[in-house]
């Protein structure tokens, strides 16, 4: 389904260098009467692919809203290095058992308490399209410096911002 690496110009090797550590997602998706919905998702490692992968209940409400509309945005947030990345792209239930034993960890007993063979478990695979990053200045010295240097001269301290495309290439 799907060719190709779309992680592997520029912007798109910096987004994932950026989400790369971050443990929890936050992944929003439409319910059945349009409303968005948004739920933290125990982040893995994208996949040679790009693609973004989680484990998930087969009867979990999102598993039904990706059914109808497969569209979903994946936010994620570093406070502490002050980096933010929005992901948007096409899901799908995967329910592979080569792909759940590949992907699998111990600490996911926590919600999988059968382990890896637990009846319940699926994944959702995420195939990026678009992305966006904002990537500030991290360190406490940056950041009292841009405050002084924002309140002297009026402008704000700089934050890259970047559009990705991550469609395959």
């Amino acid at each position: 389904m799907h060719q190709g690496s779309h992680r592997d110009h520029e912007g798109a090797k910096k987004l994932f260098a950026m989400i790369k550590d971050v443990k929890i997602a936050m992944m929003t998706t439409a319910d059945s009467d349009g409303q968005l919905r948004s739920r933290p998702m125990w982040n893995q490692d994208a996949d040679e692919a790009g693609d973004l992968w989680f484990f998930v209940k087969q009867d979990a409400p999102v598993t039904n809203e990706i059914g109808r509309d497969n569209q979903v945005n994946l936010s994620y947030s570093d406070p502490s290095n002050q980096n933010y990345v929005s992901v948007s792209g096409k899901a799908e239930i995967v329910r592979d058992k080569a792909h759940i034993d590949a992907k699998w960890s111990e600490s996911l007993k926590t919600w999988f308490p059968g382990g890896k063979d637990d009846p319940s478990i699926a994944l959702i695979r995420v195939h990026p399209e678009k992305g966006e990053y904002w990537d500030s200045p991290n360190s406490t010295m940056l950041h009292l410096y841009g405050y002084v240097k924002a309140a002297v001269t009026g402008e704000s301290p700089k934050t890259e911002k970047k559009a990705v495309d991550l469609g395959a290439r």
